[in-house]
């Protein structure tokens, strides 16, 4: 069963990293009532094209299970100018003259850097 197990992680890599220096940003977004459909399409798109943002190293957008009209993003940068560089960039401006208008109060956010990351082969497998 040993060998199984290894032939399988060989094939389905388990990603494991220690992130030193990296930041991290979780932003809670209250949407207007109902306008959390319009919202994720906005943030979609977004992520579509963040490729044009290279120091934007992941960004997870999640929906709240116990409010409806609430997003909740994960954002991690590769350093503190990667950060100012995605504030910067034309994308987030794009987003940022997009989203607002489906925005009911302002957004809370709170800075998590990320220190280590571990993807099992059982997700891994479905994603590469």
């Amino acid at each position: 069963m040993g060998d199984t197990e290894n032939v399988s992680e060989q094939l389905d890599p388990v990603v494991d990293a220690v992130l030193p220096g990296r930041i991290g940003i979780l932003v809670r977004i209250p949407v207007l009532s109902g306008r959390r459909p319009a919202a994720l399409d906005v943030l979609n798109r977004y992520v579509d094209d963040l490729d044009s943002e290279p120091g934007t190293e992941a960004f997870m957008v999640c929906i709240d299970p116990q409010d409806e009209d609430v997003v909740w993003l994960y954002e991690w940068f590769r350093d503190e100018a990667a950060l100012a560089e995605h504030r910067e960039a034309p994308l987030f401006q794009r987003l940022m003259g997009e989203l607002p208008e489906l925005v009911g109060e302002n957004p809370g956010l709170m800075r998590l850097d990320p220190l280590r990351l571990r993807m099992t082969s059982a997700l891994t497998a479905n994603l590469f």
